[in-house]
């Protein structure tokens, strides 16, 4: 009877046990950087709601974290940019809009599109994009993930926006337990894995 006993505490307590032991496991976060303040080390980014590194959707929440003062665990400085999603099908780009605080998508008219265009294309190896062309009212973007370099004309107005409108950010990802403060930040793009 006191074996008994004494393993059904056990069995009761092991849980409690196990809680207290792992802790808080905290939680991770993903997205697209549209701001990085180097000197106050913070990083705001589009939370990618999907998690599918072939077909991401910025259009989770905008959150804002400090980053680890540790350098072993931060990676390389981000590159931000305002635009989230590029749509070749429904000729729209959308893109997170500073005055408007929220996603726009803007239609575009095509000038010219090709698809199929490797990093390593003369077509855009060693050049920087986008490009934009105030005085013609076009933008030509590259993006890597889909491949495709495309070229684009849009109403005057948009061309009062900085440049860095058009152009993609980073993904990063942090791991947190107290919300805005990242214990760890990778930045995606940046990093090979691969590499030894």
């Amino acid at each position: 009877m006191a074996k008994r006993l004494s393993l059904l505490t056990l069995l009761a307590i092991l849980p409690l046990a196990l809680m207290l032991g792992c802790g808080d496991l905290g939680k991770v976060d993903q997205g697209r950087v549209i701001a990085f303040d180097k000197s106050k080390e913070t990083v705001t980014f589009i939370v990618d709601v999907k998690h599918d590194p072939a077909n991401p959707d910025y259009s989770g929440a905008l959150i804002t974290f400090a980053l680890p003062k540790d350098p072993a665990e931060r990676g390389e400085d981000p590159k931000f940019g305002k635009r989230m999603k590029l749509d070749a099908k429904t000729k729209e780009i959308t893109i997170y809009d500073v005055a408007g605080k929220g996603l726009k998508k803007i239609p575009y008219t095509l000038i010219d599109e090709k698809d199929g265009v490797a990093k390593n294309n003369p077509l855009v190896a060693g050049k920087k994009f986008p490009a934009v062309d105030k005085a013609k009212k076009t933008v030509t973007i590259y993006s890597g993930r889909q491949k495709i370099l495309i070229t684009f004309s849009l109403p005057e107005e948009y061309f009062a926006l900085p440049d860095d409108t058009w152009e993609a950010g980073d993904e990063v990802r942090v791991y947190y337990k107290e919300p805005g403060k990242a214990l760890r930040f990778m930045n995606i793009t940046r990093t090979d894995i691969f590499k030894k």
